[in-house]
């Protein structure tokens, strides 16, 4: 099992920022990718950002050139720095670990964390 712990959401005034964290710990071997979702109410839960184990990252479309993950490998922890913020940008933040063992996929999701923009 992999457990998450996530911080960093809040509220925020639209064009400010935000950084979310994500750490890791349990069963954190064979890990593939960290990333954060992220879900509207009455939306589905959607791909935010992502990094790989070997340092690739890929963005949705409406957060590319806003927003900037990173990883420590070191503190098996995921950051999501958020700049420009918008009220569109409101949701609950999601961290997502991937771990593929045997070739076998497996995600682990946090408790989430509430980012609010307001206008």
């Amino acid at each position: 099992q992999v457990q998450l712990v996530e911080s960093g959401g809040g509220l925020v005034q639209a064009g400010g920022s935000l950084r979310l964290s994500c750490a890791a710990s349990g069963s954190t071997s064979n890990i593939n990718a960290m990333g954060w979702y992220r879900q509207a109410p009455g939306k589905q839960r959607e791909l935010v950002a992502a990094i790989t184990s070997g340092r690739s990252t890929n963005y949705a479309d409406s957060v590319k050139g806003r927003f900037t993950i990173s990883g420590d490998n070191a503190k098996i922890t995921v950051y999501l720095q958020m700049n420009s913020l918008k009220p569109e940008d409101t949701a609950v933040y999601y961290c997502n670990v991937v771990r593929v063992v045997g070739g076998l996929r497996r995600d682990y999701w946090g408790q989430g964390t509430q980012v609010t923009v307001s206008s």
